[in-house]
């Protein structure tokens, strides 16, 4: 079936289900993606030399440790701190930017196949709604044709009900053709960063994590930034920090899927009236938007890790 425009949906489609887990295709991207990581990462192990100079894969990826270390380091300044944060700010780093370029790689969100948000429909017709247009259809017409002339000598309650019984096979017979003629064809492949249930997934880890760092080395002395009795402004204070907890998750979730879902949408926009020419700066300007996004979430999760461990005296 080709496509009268650019394909653009605000959720992921799902492609197939296990049970009663629905597979999307952003869920697709993100285990391909997390499966390259972790290949990149075997390989990166099977390739350390013990050498002054390292080469090839090995001096790519102690760049981009150095590069992170150094990152988390700026904002703690404090090693111990940074061994401890710099795992988790890694993954974050690498698996938000491996997901917003793989989602700019030929054939993401243009190879398409039949998904089964359209079949898992229910669709009801009036037999007002009712329309003849194909062979199964006619055929059914002339059932309904049939019982008409043989219940012309029936009484009109019976002579009624047969005709309804005719006309709900039509209406039947609408939905199965129909269904099989207009078959939603979906994305097979979505970046995982252009969806909002990865995005929040993502800003309640961060979130979390920062409770977990402020209990670890604040102990219970943590939870005064949230529940202080000391004055009545410290206590409006510290209602407002759980309400901003919430919002933290909010902002991180939205910044993330409005900036990747927003470049998805202008790309395909571009493609579709231009195919050829013009989509290549933007795809530029995406490659910088998603390096940015990935940088900008690690950056403020790094920051919120730091200020947690940070007795609130000290401010």
């Amino acid at each position: 079936m080709a496509a009268s425009g650019p394909h653009i949906s605000i959720s992921a489609e799902r492609i197939f289900s296990i049970g009663a887990l629905h597979v999307t295709n952003s869920m697709i991207t993100s285990l391909i993606v997390s499966g390259l990581l972790i290949l990149f990462a075997l390989w990166v192990r099977m390739s350390l030399k013990r050498t002054n100079r390292p080469t090839g894969v090995q001096n790519l990826a102690e760049w981009i440790v150095d590069g992170l270390t150094s990152l988390v380091h700026s904002v703690t300044n404090n090693k111990a701190k940074t061994e401890v944060f710099f795992p988790v700010v890694a993954t974050f780093f690498l698996t938000i930017i491996a997901n917003n370029w793989f989602g700019l790689l030929p054939g993401v969100g243009t190879i398409m196949v039949s998904g089964e948000g359209a079949e898992s429909e229910e669709i009801v017709l009036a037999p007002s709604q009712v329309s003849i247009s194909n062979p199964v259809k006619v055929a059914y017409a002339s059932e309904i044709a049939q019982t008409e002339e043989q219940t012309e000598e029936a009484p009109a309650v019976e002579q009624a009900q047969a005709v309804e019984e005719a006309v709900e096979h039509v209406a039947t017979a609408e939905i199965e053709t129909e269904g099989a003629e207009h078959a939603e064809l979906v994305p097979l492949l979505r970046a995982g960063t252009a969806d909002l249930n990865m995005t929040i997934a993502l800003g309640l880890i961060s979130v979390g994590l920062t409770q977990y760092y402020g209990l670890k080395y604040l102990s219970l002395g943590y939870l005064k930034k949230y529940i202080n009795f000391s004055s009545p402004i410290n206590f409006a204070v510290g209602l407002l920090e759980i309400i901003l907890e919430f919002a933290k998750v909010v902002s991180f979730a939205f910044r993330l899927f409005g900036n990747i879902f927003a470049g998805e949408v202008l790309l395909a926009v571009i493609s579709f009236l231009v195919a050829v020419i013009a989509p290549m700066p933007f795809y530029g300007l995406e490659l910088f938007v998603g390096f940015i996004q990935a940088l900008v979430f690690s950056m403020l999760s790094v920051v919120l890790f730091n200020m947690a461990t940070i007795s609130h005296d000290e401010h």
